[in-house]
């Protein structure tokens, strides 16, 4: 059946959905090449949102909350593929992504939130296969440079030593940028929930936690300062590994495991070399294991949806977009000891100015470039679901490069 829009932007009036919003206009709006719509709460907040980003006056406005049922269902039937930045989505996304599972309408969206995959992973998986509705999560840079990165490096392993990497480094080598609004308002959810249900702490421990019935090798703790001999470089904790590691063991796992089941990776950030490289590791250690501590306490918590959370609406400006990037290398090793390593370079810092880029294209990339032959209906990463076809979107439209260091 034919469907109204290509695209529905679901959450448009938040800061993040805003910037999706005009990252389509300004990229595709005059073309015509979208058929889209924005969506949310209120009417009169998406009006001011399609006046301030400079959309047509004709583009459709759909008003709908995120609590009620009937109304998603009647929204994701008029689209191919939903984008949603509304979260946290353990709060605010079960009814959608269970419309588009059941319609069969593709989904993505930017959630940072393992314990929300894994209760949802067995439930979506049924009926989105028998519709045919592609569900992928972790859309933003949480998880696409790193997924991606790694089904990059890899592809080129096998191509160069007709063998996979058996072991991966991931390392944020530079972030310029701060933490999106949404993945701190995710991670208090998420202490949250875990003092309502403790044994969802087992599952954010565990890298696996993605890939129910499989069980890989131990993978290394990654709290601590350490040296990497590989990157020639101390390294400290990286607050994103807790659910880009789970993505990627998913990937491995929804390709069939193409890089083994023994595959070993870990995400780490370089802090340099010699004494103070060593200072700097000790010191992020430090503070992961203090924000961890503090992050139990409510009173914390209280403190930081009071100050630290942006407003609805509110974010860096353009300026401070503008001015973030970020780099990630990847350093890989063959069970036979050959090596290779790849670079993923963003030109935006990764919260806000990369992430609605990287969102808008993995939409696109569904509904345009991979077809329901090789990627049925089912519960995806965007590297199983997407892999080099997002990689060369991203390169010619979002400012992201993938290469090959040596």
């Amino acid at each position: 059946m034919k469907k109204e829009f290509d695209v529905i932007v679901f959450g448009a009036t938040g800061f993040t959905g805003r910037l999706v919003a005009e990252y389509i206009t300004s990229t595709y709006g005059a073309s015509g090449e979208v058929i889209w719509a924005m969506a949310g709460r209120s009417a009169s907040k998406l009006a001011q949102v399609r006046d301030l980003i400079g959309a047509p006056t004709e583009l459709p406005l759909i008003t709908v909350d995120a609590t009620d049922a009937a109304a998603l269902a009647n929204l994701v039937a008029r689209t191919k593929v939903v984008i949603t930045t509304v979260g946290p989505y353990q709060l605010y996304g079960e009814d959608l992504v269970r419309a588009c599972a059941a319609a069969g309408t593709d989904y993505v969206d930017l959630c940072g939130e393992p314990g929300w995959m894994a209760k949802m992973i067995p439930e979506l998986e049924a009926p989105a296969r028998a519709s045919g509705a592609r569900i992928v999560f972790s859309c933003g840079f949480d998880s696409i440079p790193f997924d991606l990165g790694v089904v990059y490096l890899q592809e080129r392993a096998i191509s160069r030593f007709a063998q996979p990497l058996s072991r991966v480094h991931g390392r944020v080598r530079v972030m310029k940028g701060a933490m999106s609004g949404g993945t701190l308002a995710s991670a208090l959810a998420t202490i949250e929930r875990i003092g309502r249900e403790p044994e969802l702490a087992k599952t954010m421990v565990n890298p696996f936690a993605l890939t129910p019935g499989f069980k890989g090798p131990k993978q290394p703790e990654g709290e601590s300062a350490k040296y990497d001999d590989w990157a020639k470089s101390w390294t400290g904790p990286f607050v994103m590994a807790i659910i880009n590691t789970k993505n990627i063991h998913r990937t491995n796992a929804l390709l069939g495991h193409i890089w083994g089941k023994d595959f070993v990776y870990d995400e780490r950030m370089l802090t340099g070399d010699g004494e103070n490289g060593e200072k700097r590791a000790k010191r992020l250690a430090r503070s992961s294991r203090m924000q961890n501590i503090l992050l139990g306490f409510a009173p914390t918590r209280f403190l930081l949806r009071k100050f630290a959370l942006p407003k609805p609406g509110e974010g860096p400006d353009r300026a401070a977009r503008e001015a973030g990037r970020y780099e990630v290398v990847f350093i890989g090793e063959t069970a036979h000891g050959e090596r290779l390593s790849a670079t993923v370079k963003g030109d935006r810092d990764p919260g806000y100015g990369s992430t609605c880029k990287m969102i808008t294209e993995s939409a696109l990339c569904l509904i345009n470039d991979v077809d329901h032959t090789t990627t049925g209906g089912g519960v995806w990463t965007p590297g199983s679901a997407l892999g080099s076809a997002l990689v060369q979107r991203l390169e010619a439209k979002a400012g992201l490069t993938f290469s090959i260091e040596h």
